[in-house]
């Protein structure tokens, strides 16, 4: 099983974007009737309504997924999301692939949808036993989604002998960014922010060096003979014979 899995995970990556099925079995005839009997469509509101939560996965039925050139898991807002799905029938009949439903939800609780994501069919794709194949799934998020983190639940709807079938082959995190900019709008906002602290700290150490330039500006000034002296400077000089030749010359 394993190594069933890894060739499907291969076929995956080596498979040519937007091909709508590729099927591989030991038989070339059922290869080519299943490309060209294939067939891809955008589902209306006027269709059947796959799945209402009671259909179960088929036994031996295996798929895999992968986000090509996307390994982030990365969903930009408003832009088209492309996710390869793989599909190996390891069971007893042929597997007619119906259609691939996603949608969104809130990462700790998955009763809390966020988004009915794209419903895409698919015509009279089908996989032969011991074969592969592998469908292109293509969804887009709300551009008003707030960027974050959320859980993308993928199925894939199928028939076996007339009776449905759904697998789920995602169900994980993926990371919801902004379209349209390097930056984001709270990184834009966490800029303009720093900014403005960074002004106003300027104006602050500007005006405090302007109180420390009048401080020092403010200084005693003393004149010796003539001009008028400190009386502090007086009373400390009092008693020593500098004192006594002003008294003199006050005489004089």
């Amino acid at each position: 099983m394993a190594i069933r899995v890894f060739f499907l995970a291969l076929l995956l990556l080596v498979s040519p974007s937007f091909q709508v099925v590729r099927c591989q079995s030991d038989t070339d005839a059922e290869i080519a009737e299943a490309a060209e009997d294939s067939g891809l469509g955008i589902v209306g509101d006027d269709v059947q309504d796959f799945g209402d939560g009671t259909l179960t996965s088929a036994p031996g039925i295996e798929t895999v997924y992968v986000f090509p050139e996307n390994p982030g898991k990365l969903v930009r807002t408003g832009e088209e999301t492309q996710l390869l799905v793989g599909l190996s029938n390891e069971g007893d009949a042929p597997v007619t692939v119906l259609a691939i439903r996603s949608s969104l939800h809130l990462p700790f609780d998955h009763q809390m949808l966020v988004q009915n994501l794209t419903l895409q069919e698919f015509y009279n794709a089908s996989v032969p036993v011991s074969a592969q194949a592998t469908f292109p799934y293509i969804f887009a998020v709300s551009k008003f989604l707030q960027p974050g983190s959320y859980d993308l639940v993928g199925m894939i709807f199928y028939e076996i002998d007339q009776q449905p079938y759904q697998t789920v082959f995602y169900n994980g995190t993926v990371e919801a960014v902004e379209s349209g900019g390097f930056l984001s709008g709270e990184s834009v906002f966490l800029i303009a922010l720093g900014v403005a602290l960074l002004v106003f700290l300027g104006f602050w150490v500007n005006g405090q060096l302007q109180q420390l330039t009048k401080k020092t500006k403010k200084t005693a000034k003393v004149e010796i003979g003539t001009a008028t002296t400190d009386s502090s400077l007086d009373e400390w000089l009092e008693g020593t014979s500098f004192a006594q030749s002003n008294k003199s010359k006050k005489k004089k």
